[in-house]
């Protein structure tokens, strides 16, 4: 597997540092097989079939606040598809959150 280092180049208007090629890095590490597990994008399905849900840049849900809300009444996003990729503590807890907001939510209507 051909491989090059990386390192964070300088900040974009938005302050987030996107990682660049190190010239010169590359080098070679052998290996039998290569599983690609990265998600890359947000999946576009609910936010293409929910009109007037509301998605940032990248193509991920905007919630309101810690509760899940979106810019749709009644409709609760959370985890990766709200953050973009990170831990499953951390989406489990946006879960709890929303779960706790769509029960609130329910016993009103």
């Amino acid at each position: 597997m051909k491989c090059i280092k990386m390192e964070l180049g300088e900040p974009d208007a938005s302050g987030r540092r996107s990682p660049k090629p190190i010239k010169g890095s590359e080098y070679m590490i052998d290996v039998d097989t290569v599983v690609v597990a990265v998600g890359t994008i947000a999946n576009p399905i609910v936010p293409a079939t929910t009109k007037g849900l509301e998605t940032n840049k990248w193509g991920y849900i905007v919630a309101k606040d810690e509760s899940g809300l979106t810019s749709r009444e009644g409709i609760y996003a959370g985890g990766d598809i709200v953050t973009g990729a990170a831990t499953v503590i951390l989406a489990m807890g946006a879960g709890r959150k929303s779960a706790n907001a769509i029960h609130e939510y329910l016993s009103r209507k």
